[in-house]
């Protein structure tokens, strides 16, 4: 079935000229909007001095392109040097057709903190650069009315801050890449009633064949109803309505009959429409929505997960999710889809979205091609330089950040697992501290905010909360042998754990307790096929894993030994292999950076489709 936003976006999408038009929140769709995407003013604020200097009220006397930031090539500007603030200036008129309803603006990401001013009052302030946040602007802009919008992102490299994958040094190294600062996702606005629908929750309950709906209004009135109603391509499936006025965040049950169930999967990706209507005392509509949804459960049976009560082998890919041109910004919606396609067409069934909380559109087009999606936070942000200890102090902004992104994500049936943090390291001789606390506190806040996925604590290194739901561990072993030996554990409950990777390091887990366990991080197999005679000594101008093969068959040989011994486990319910593509020195890709041919998509492909003995041998308990 083609979706609202779908229909919505071919349309944006013959707007010639302006970047990234299509609707920015696939999920949620409302009919009326405006983006603000394309050229604004821009200043760079080397000392943060810029509200000092007056540049609330200044004209700026530079130049961007948004949604992309100042350090990629589409914002035209392409400066990667350290930027300690910037700050942005557009003018808008609101349309005159948004009479009688109050204008939202909306910011789909600003990398690190933002102040927002509109006509010189302050309107925002949020702190985080990977989640969205929105501005009301009734009672300082209506209909009709000039808005001058002016923003101001403060960025650092210094302390405890959720970066993901940026370098806190000058230059890319390792794995990690060039900085994001300011705007780098889609700014719009669009109009709302006084009586508004906020985001909805939407829960499948495949057991009872229903969809259990939250409906959070802004501005109830007594009088209010509100009006739920699921479609699918033959029409209406089931219609309910409620009082608004009983609830803050009223409820509704839809029903899915027989004969209209059709369970979501990867192999029958199918998705119904939720049409959400806010109507008044007199009956008329006053706020009209549209969302998807998929029916599907995910669940934990021993050492399973299954979906839909079925083991389905997760076969995940690392993706990065950065580009050439536009770091962490797409450079357009046809990219996002694919990189799906190339990482379906090289037989993995999913992805572990890698330190960045990745844009709406990604996630929709997931849900549509049937890909499984593990969300996490960018919470890597100190682990290199001076203070390089910060990363194991992650601050209480760290959990609102989070659960921000959950929250917004809620809906989507392509995630089917959470995981706050990665890599994080707890040693023996350490004193309790901020990490054991925003852990376990992260974990939590996780289970409260969702009760119907799995959530892993920490990917990798040091699991902190007994009770995680699953457990895992990164491993670069590049034998085949080898790996099988480190990996023969896990029947008896004694997996791979990485103190055991690197002893010495005295990193401290709790114990594992039976629970679902996969290989969250192996392979990365340095592979460059440019490098005539490749040198293994020499890492900076490029990066991977263990010893070069030296030619695209020993490629093969290694990346087919090493997935086999995971597919071979009845234990081991997925695999996550590093990566999709190389990322700019980092070349460890199935692709290359810029989504060119690197080697025999084909033979990777063949290398995974044999069926996973997860799939078809019992698992025994613990």
């Amino acid at each position: 079935m083609s979706t609202v936003s779908d229909q919505r976006s071919h349309r944006d999408g013959q707007a010639g000229g302006l970047p990234r038009p299509e609707y920015p929140r696939p999920g949620f769709v409302r009919e009326d909007w405006l983006n603000l995407n394309g050229t604004w003013q821009f200043a760079f604020d080397p000392s943060d001095s810029g509200l000092e200097r007056g540049l609330l009220h200044a004209e700026l006397s530079g130049r961007i392109t948004v949604p992309f930031c100042p350090e990629s090539e589409l914002s035209g500007i392409g400066d990667t040097d350290f930027h300690r603030a910037v700050w942005y200036r557009r003018t808008v008129r609101i349309p005159q057709e948004w009479r009688g309803r109050r204008p939202v603006l909306h910011f789909g990401a600003v990398d690190h903190d933002a102040t927002v001013w509109v006509n010189g009052t302050e309107v925002a302030r949020h702190s985080g650069g990977f989640t969205s946040f929105s501005a009301d602007l009734g009672g300082v802009v209506g209909a009709g009315d000039e808005a001058v919008i002016v923003v101001r992102a403060r960025d650092t490299w210094e302390g405890p801050q959720a970066r993901g994958k940026q370098s806190r040094l000058y230059a890319n190294h390792t794995c990690l890449y060039t900085r994001t600062t300011g705007i780098w996702q889609t700014v719009w606005l669009e109009p709302v009633a006084d009586t508004h629908l906020k985001r909805p929750r939407i829960t499948p309950d495949l057991a009872a064949s229903c969809f259990h709906l939250e409906l959070p209004l802004a501005g109830g009135r007594t009088g209010r109803r509100v009006r739920a109603r699921l479609v699918d391509a033959a029409g209406t499936v089931a219609e309910a309505e409620v009082p608004a006025h009983l609830s803050v965040a009223p409820r509704i049950v839809l029903p899915v009959p027989a004969d209209r169930r059709r369970p979501w999967s990867p192999q029958d990706p199918h998705l119904y429409e939720v049409h959400i209507d806010v109507l008044d005392a007199e009956g008329t509509v006053v706020d009209a929505t549209v969302s998807t949804t998929g029916l599907r459960s995910v669940s934990v049976d021993g050492k399973r997960i299954l979906i839909n009560g079925e083991p389905v082998f997760q076969r995940l890919v690392l993706d990065q999710g950065y580009y050439p041109d536009g770091l962490m910004t797409a450079p357009d919606d046809a990219a996002l889809i694919r990189d799906i396609e190339l990482s379906l067409a090289a037989g993995f069934n999913g992805a572990r979205l890698h330190q960045k909380v990745f844009e709406e559109r990604f996630l929709h087009h997931a849900d549509r091609m049937g890909y499984l999606v593990w969300g996490e936070f960018g919470d890597w942000g100190s682990n290199e330089g001076p203070l390089s200890g910060d990363n194991q102090q992650p601050t209480a902004g760290f959990v609102t950040q989070w659960l921000e992104a959950v929250e917004r994500d809620y809906n989507h049936p392509s995630v089917v697992g959470w995981c706050p943090l990665n890599e994080t390291q707890q040693l023996l001789t350490d004193r309790p501290s901020t990490l054991d606390d925003v852990t376990r506190g992260m974990f939590l806040a996780t289970k409260a905010a969702d009760t119907t996925r799995p959530v892993l604590d920490a990917s990798g290194y040091a699991h902190r909360v007994p009770e995680t739901d699953v457990y895992d561990s990164h491993c670069y072993e590049q034998d085949p042998e080898a790996f099988r030996a480190l990996m023969a554990g896990l029947d008896k409950n004694r997996p791979f754990v990485n103190p055991e990777d690197n002893p010495d390091a005295g990193i401290w887990s709790t114990p594992y307790a039976g629970q679902p366990y996969f290989c969250s991080e192996f392979g990365g197999i340095w592979w460059n096929p440019d490098d005539a005679v490749p040198d293994d000594t020499d890492r900076s101008t490029s990066w991977g894993y263990g010893e070069r093969p030296r030619g695209e068959e020993e490629f093969h040989h290694r990346f087919a030994g090493l997935t086999g011994v995971l597919l071979d486990d009845p234990n081991m319910f997925g695999y996550c292999y590093t990566q999709l593509t190389d990322v700019f020195q980092e070349q460890n890709g199935i692709y290359r950076f810029d989504r060119s041919r690197k080697l025999d998509v084909d033979r990777v492909r063949r290398a995974q489709e044999r069926p996973a003995a997860f799939e078809t041998s019992p698992v025994g308990e613990v």
